[in-house]
C-alpha cells in the first residue's frame, strides 16, 4: 500500500443478511479501536461516518428472491461514490461493514479509478448466486456474481458497465460452504477456489503465493474483501453465517502479512462483524487485528 492516508467509511447494512445485529459491525469495529490502531502505524485516519441505511417495511418488488433490493442498491451506489471520492483524493478506502453485499459497491468504486481490479474473496461462502439459485434470497449471498455482472441490473449497473471484475482475476479463500448453483456457476467462469480442504493440503504460505499471483497478474490493485466467517467461529465467533472448520487466527494474519508483503492491495472492506452473536467484542477486535496486518503491523 503506498498511500498513507485512509478513509474510514460505515456502511450499517444488515438488509443483505435479512438478520439484525451485523448493522453493528461499524460500530463494534471503531469500538475495538480500529482508527487508533491504524493511526499507530503512521497512517493519518479520515472517519467518514456512516452512510445512512433506511429499513424497508417488507421485502420489495421483487419479493423473498432479492430481498430489499431497492434499499441496498441505493446504498451500494452511494457507496461507490464514497469509495471512488476517496480514491480519487489519494486515501485507501477501507469499508466497514454491516453485511457482504455492500462489497459490490466498494469494488464499482474502486473501477472508476482502476482499469483491472483483481480481487481476494476471503470468505466461508463463495457468495455468486443469483436470485434463481439462492435458496434464501439474502443479496449477502449474491455480492461476488454482482461484482461479475451476473445478476439485476438494477445492482450490476452500480458505477456503469465497465464496473465489472475479471472471473480469471478472482480468487475466494477459506470456502466450505458452497450452494449447487454457485459450484456451476465457478466452474464455467473458471473462479479460483482454495477451499479449507486445499489450504489444509498445501499450507497458507502457498495458497496465498498462488493468490497473489493469479490477482496481479495483468492487474493495477487488488481489493480485499474480508469477511470475518471465513475464519473458524472459535476465534471469531461473532458472524451471521458461521461454518465450522475455518482457518485459524494465525493463518488468518499469515494471509494479511504476504499481502502487506505484496503490497498490492488497494482497497478493503471488513464485513459479517455481528456483535449481537459476539462474546465481548472478539470477532470486532480480531478484524482490527487482521487490518493492522494487512497494512503493516508486524510482531517484530
Amino acid at each position: 500500500m503506498k498511500t498513507q492516508e485512509i478513509s474510514l467509511i460505515g456502511v450499517p447494512i444488515d438488509l443483505g443478511a435479512d438478520r439484525r445485529g451485523v448493522d453493528m459491525g461499524p460500530s463494534a469495529l471503531r469500538v475495538a479501536g480500529m482508527q487508533a490502531r491504524l493511526e499507530g502505524l503512521g497512517y493519518v485516519v479520515r472517519d467518514e461516518g456512516d452512510l445512512v441505511v433506511r429499513r424497508p417495511r417488507d421485502y420489495g418488488e421483487y419479493g423473498p428472491s432479492l430481498k430489499f433490493l431497492a434499499e441496498i442498491g441505493r446504498v451500494c451506489d452511494e457507496l461507490h461514490r464514497e469509495v471512488s471520492a476517496a480514491l480519487g483524493g489519494g486515501r485507501f478506502p477501507l469499508v466497514l461493514g454491516g453485511d457482504h453485499s455492500l462489497a459490490f459497491g466498494t469494488i464499482a468504486g474502486v473501477l472508476q479509478h482502476k482499469r483491472k481490479v483483481g480481487v481476494i474473496w476471503f470468505d466461508a461462502h463463495a457468495d455468486v448466486n443469483d436470485a434463481e439459485t439462492s435458496p434464501s434470497g439474502n443479496i449477502h449471498g449474491m455480492s461476488l456474481a454482482i461484482a461479475l455482472g451476473i445478476g439485476h441490473p438494477a445492482l450490476t449497473s452500480i458505477g456503469g458497465e465497465a464496473a465489472r471484475i475479471d472471473p480469471s482475476k478472482v480468487v475466494i479463500v477459506g470456502a466450505r460452504s458452497i450452494d449447487p448453483g454457485e459450484r456451476a456457476l465457478i466452474q464455467r467462469l473458471g473462479i479460483k477456489v482454495f477451499s479449507m480442504h486445499d489450504i489444509d493440503r498445501l499450507g497458507m504460505t502457498r495458497v496465498m503465493e498462488e493468490t497473489i499471483a493469479i490477482v496481479t497478474d495483468g492487474t493495477d490493485g487488488v481489493h480485499l474483501s474480508l469477511d470475518l466467517d471465513g475464519l473458524d467461529p472459535e476465534d471469531a465467533p461473532g458472524v451471521g453465517t458461521p461454518i465450522i472448520g475455518g482457518l485459524t487466527y494465525r493463518e488468518g494474519h499469515l494471509a494479511m502479512e504476504l499481502l502487506s508483503e505484496a503490497g498490492c492491495v488497494v482497497s478493503a472492506d471488513v464485513v459479517e462483524v455481528n456483535p449481537i452473536l459476539d462474546h465481548m467484542n472478539k470477532t470486532g477486535k480480531v478484524a482490527v487485528e487482521l487490518v493492522a496486518s494487512l497494512l503493516g503491523e508486524r510482531i517484530l
